[in-house]
């Protein structure tokens, strides 16, 4: 007799609930596992931050008024830290200028208290769906597959295909971490470039890429050019600190 597969589901989401009010949270959280999620309960301020610098969570339910730091400051936070997850702001504070400040600083929802919590689910629902379609769109952390086109030592480099254009007519794919590496260049010409600053670009902040990773990378960079006869002479090691791309010549900081 042939098996029969178990159906098919789909993961839960992980919502991270950062309230202080503990009663509400506990609330919050047993509706919103009802309705098919996992949940993570943060009172403060510092223990989400710390709770997200080491854990995936798919979205966060983010009061603005918390004991220890603003939920504004607390979004300011993940950001420097390069996290990036979709924010809801779920607050008492029914101030426009709350609101817009929320929304302008990268909030993607805003829900002032009382809410229904069938009107909650929903809308956690819709900034999953949105992010989730964001998200198709990434080749790397700072690559994404509808970027403009660039030119970049003589070469003509298209996101879109993961291509890369030669002078000679030759037209070559390239791999997603070489197109992260050779976009962070072009858009920080000029500039002294660390080699943590480049992994945390390209692969994120949290990704654990050694200096020896990248460098086999920038060799690939390096030897798909010279095989179209272009050498990156203006993409020079900067000694102890990391990389420098000074197409213009101006900058005297990337001398080998």
């Amino acid at each position: 007799m042939p098996t029969t597969l178990p159906p098919r589901t789909e993961p839960k989401p992980l919502i991270v609930i950062v309230e202080d009010e503990a009663e509400l949270a506990a609330l919050i959280a047993m509706q919103l596992e009802r309705a098919g999620m996992n949940t993570q309960i943060c009172n403060r301020a510092t223990h989400a931050a710390k709770f997200l610098k080491k854990n995936f969570a798919n979205l966060v339910l983010l009061d603005i008024n918390l004991p220890d730091q603003s939920g504004f400051s607390l979004l300011e936070e993940l950001k420097a830290a390069d996290i990036s997850v979709p924010i809801i702001f779920l607050t008492g504070n029914v101030e426009e200028t709350s609101k817009v400040k929320g929304l302008e600083m990268g909030g993607d929802d805003y829900i002032t208290k009382p809410f229904s919590y069938a009107e909650l689910s929903a809308r956690i629902r819709a900034v999953l769906r949105r992010t989730d379609t964001k998200a198709d769109f990434n080749v790397t952390k700072n690559v994404r597959l509808n970027d403009q086109p660039f030119d970049f030592c003589g070469a003509r480099v298209t996101p879109e295909r993961l291509e890369i254009a030669f002078p000679d007519g030759a037209v070559q794919k390239i791999g997603r971490k070489e197109l992260g590496i050779l976009a962070y260049l072009d858009a920080h010409a000029g500039q002294v470039i660390t080699r943590k600053a480049l992994i945390h670009s390209v692969w994120g902040i949290h990704a654990d890429v050694r200096s020896r990773s990248l460098d086999q990378y920038i060799v690939k960079v390096r030897d798909l050019f010279s095989a179209h006869g272009l050498e990156l002479t203006a993409f020079r090691t900067v000694h102890g600190i990391g990389y420098i791309f000074d197409p213009r010549g101006i900058s005297p900081d990337g001398r080998e």
